[in-house]
């Protein structure tokens, strides 16, 4: 498990950005959860990126592969803007660490990866939603709730197919089963949301030790009436915990807020 950055409160944006009158809060956390001997989760949580990063592969593997990913996203921390570019680099630059520190008994070691960063889009400052894996951004703007990623997995596909609902994949034998990450065999390839940065938005990059345990509805409920970040953070995983804490447990939260 590899933490890197620190709550942040009413952090303005980048120098370089188009939206000086906005400020952001943010407050991340893991924990190895009730059954797992190790926590293979990673986050970075540092302006202008924050990521999680969900580890795979066993005997410390997946550590290692979360650890290579938030490292590298982390080199792109600073006080200012990046673009999708530099995002896509710094996880094609983690799969060239990882092939240099693994050994050959753990190439088949992997991580999901799933964050926000401020990025510069034509000239114009946005959220790059960023997803590989089934780790999971979701987003409160104003009344409205949504999933802003789409996993890459195998129920994901049955869904999109119309073969089993949203409520059947939730306990489907092959839950677990990913389709995309990010490993030694293949360039890693995110996919890419753009969002506009608007006061009242707040986010949750999470990873899926979290959304086994909590309900959409329950996740919507925290991010409402949460409190601060580091309120909100500390009660989702309090709660994950009590639901049986399966899995390593991640959570960011960050608000959006303007100037009064």
């Amino acid at each position: 498990m590899t933490s890197i950055g620190k709550d942040g409160t009413r952090v303005p944006l980048p120098t370089d950005s188009d939206l000086g009158g906005l400020r952001l809060s943010w407050a991340a956390a893991t924990d190895v959860g009730h059954h797992r001997a190790a926590n293979e989760d990673s986050f970075v949580a540092s302006m202008p990126v924050f990521a999680v990063a969900d580890g795979m592969g066993g005997h410390h593997a997946g550590d290692v592969a979360s650890d290579a990913v938030v490292r590298s996203l982390a080199t792109l921390a600073g006080d200012r803007r990046v673009t999708r570019e530099a995002l896509s680099g710094a996880l094609a630059a983690a799969v060239e660490n990882l092939r240099a520190v693994l050994p050959e008994e753990h190439q088949g070691a992997g991580t999901t990866v799933t964050g926000a960063a401020i990025v510069d889009e034509q000239g114009e400052t946005r959220f790059a939603i960023f997803n590989i894996g089934d780790s999971r951004v979701y987003a409160r703007i104003g009344d409205e709730f949504l999933q802003v990623t789409t996993d890459h997995s195998i129920v994901q596909q049955l869904v999109d197919s119309g073969q089993i609902t949203k409520d059947e994949a939730e306990n489907h034998p092959h839950a677990n089963v990913i389709t995309r990450a990010v490993g030694l065999m293949d360039v890693p390839i995110p996919d890419f949301v753009l969002m506009p940065i608007v006061a009242g938005t707040r986010l949750l990059v999470c990873s899926d030790g979290l959304t086994k345990e909590l309900t959409e509805m329950g996740i919507a409920h925290f991010l409402e009436h949460g409190g601060s970040p580091r309120d909100t953070v500390d009660e989702l995983i309090r709660v994950a915990l009590e639901n049986s804490g399966r899995d390593n447990i991640t959570a960011i939260v960050i608000d959006v807020d303007d100037e009064s």
